[in-house]
């Protein structure tokens, strides 16, 4: 361990510890319930229009997208991580990711904006995220190296 309060071994702050796999899941589940029904609301809303549906989506999903972003961003937790007392930390250790951390780190779901394919994708990226998240002594996922090391950490 090194004076400057980061485990040189781990990568991690001393005295954080990583978020697991089920909780991070819990957390990720309740967050798509809320996004789920504001996506279905403005899908409805642009059905009703006559909006072809492969258009009437794109609003929903891109909105999951911006609400992931927009509660990291500002307040270091979506509203499942902490109801579950989860953190998302930035790169080097930042209280919370910046908007280019967190978009890459979410980049992952707007897979499913791709037709046909796009839910395939996206469920074989969330599965290696899983892997990732487990295999890892800090657990923290590709999605995570991905954006520069962001972490999910227990709300100390």
């Amino acid at each position: 361990m090194s004076t400057d309060g980061y485990d040189p071994r781990l990568g991690t702050p001393v005295g954080a510890t990583p978020g697991g796999l089920g909780k991070r899941a819990g957390a990720r589940f309740i967050d798509w319930i809320v996004a789920g029904v504001v996506g279905a609301i403005l899908f409805w809303i642009l059905n009703k229009f006559g909006t072809p549906e492969w258009l009437s989506i794109l609003p929903g999903a891109g909105f999951a997208f911006l609400y992931f972003i927009g509660f990291e961003v500002t307040t270091g937790a979506t509203p499942g991580k902490k109801l579950l007392g989860l953190q998302v930390e930035g790169a080097g250790g930042a209280a919370k990711p910046g908007l280019k951390e967190s978009a890459f780190r979410n980049s992952y779901m707007l897979l499913n904006l791709i037709p046909c394919i796009g839910g395939v994708l996206w469920f074989f990226a969330a599965l290696g995220i899983a892997v990732t998240i487990s295999s890892s002594p800090t657990k923290q996922g590709w999605h995570d190296r991905f954006a520069d090391g962001t972490r999910v950490v227990e709300d100390q």
